[in-house]
């Protein structure tokens, strides 16, 4: 009779979300770690991150920084001898960080991503002020403030528009029914 450890759970879990496939592919070189530009800004690098996961550390992985830090550079995934698309990957966790409620305190990602899908699927576009606007109200106003002269600079020049172009009504309910069926494979709005 086989027995299904913690472990083995977790690694299940973490493949089932796409990008989280390549998690038993890992020979543990390191590559990922080397050509990572932000490994060290990480409490745990990608290759930890991933025997962690083989050790069925759930919490110590979905509460790290790691993940928050990844700049979807892709050099790891373009090195790695396997093939393992870790920039996905590191997209895995953070959605089941967030699924699970152990986004890492630190982190303002998830509330971005909140934002900018909630933006989105309300008004089908992104209107950059605005959606910068209400990020920033909701994490930390008082950036918001700092950034005015940056602000209204790039609207100067043309480089920050404060009305987004509008979608038909049927390019935006298109749009609602991808975002709906990304949540529906796992995807964290």
């Amino acid at each position: 009779m086989e027995r299904r450890t913690r472990t083995d759970s977790f690694i299940e879990e973490v493949s089932a979300i796409p990008g989280g496939e390549g998690i038993r592919l890992c020979i543990q070189c390191g590559t990922c770690t080397a050509s990572c530009p932000n490994a060290d800004s990480m409490d745990h690098t990608p290759s930890q991150l991933i025997a962690m996961t083989r050790a069925g550390m759930k919490e110590e992985v979905l509460s790290s920084n790691a993940m928050w830090h990844c700049l979807s550079c892709y050099l790891c995934t373009v090195r790695c001898p396997r093939g393992i698309k870790q920039t996905d990957l590191m997209h895995a966790f953070e959605c089941l960080s967030v699924r699970e409620g152990l986004s890492h305190g630190r982190t303002l990602t998830p509330a971005m991503y909140r934002s900018f899908n909630d933006f989105v699927y309300s008004l089908g576009s992104l209107p950059e002020a605005g959606f910068i606007t209400w990020y920033y109200l909701l994490t930390n106003p008082l950036r918001a403030i700092r950034l005015l002269p940056m602000a209204l600079s790039l609207r100067k020049r043309g480089r920050l528009t404060i009305r987004a172009r509008r979608l038909t009504p049927e390019g935006t309910r298109q749009l609602r029914a991808i975002l709906d069926k990304a949540e529906e494979l796992g995807g964290v709005s």
